[in-house]
């Protein structure tokens, strides 16, 4: 059985702050629940465990924990909607999911560092500076 979001429709703005924490939880709840199934699609078993996806999850949501507008909650929401619809119905490639939800940005800037020794160190100051 395939998740998918297509069916639901945009709910109205959240009337307060409240409703929009509920709908944070609600939205979290469900990509937890596509979890299994995203990784039967992308076959993820072999590179990461659904614990750490669902760490990854939270920890995307935390990253907006500081906003206080209910209309800009419900906005990432619906981007974080359409980011799990486009998953769920394989809009990316494995080697998408993999790069931006199980090394992350962290990851792939220190894989720069260690990737060529042999480069000059000009490049290596000008890689740096386009991953700052």
């Amino acid at each position: 059985m395939a998740f998918t979001l297509r069916s639901v429709k945009v709910p109205p703005n959240s009337v307060n702050l409240e409703e929009a924490r509920n709908r944070v939880f609600d939205f979290f709840r469900s990509a937890c629940r596509s979890i299994p199934t995203i990784m039967e699609i992308y076959n993820l078993h072999d590179v990461v465990t659904v614990s750490q996806l669902r760490s990854t999850i939270a920890s995307e949501i935390r990253k907006n924990a500081h906003v206080t507008n209910s209309k800009v909650i419900d906005l990432l929401l619906f981007k974080g909607m359409e980011e799990l619809n486009n998953i769920a119905e394989h809009a990316k490639q494995r080697h998408h999911i993999i790069g931006q939800y199980v090394v992350g940005r962290q990851g792939l800037v220190q894989d720069l560092n260690t990737k060529d020794q042999a480069i000059s160190d000009f490049l290596k100051n000008f890689y740096n500076s386009n991953y700052v």
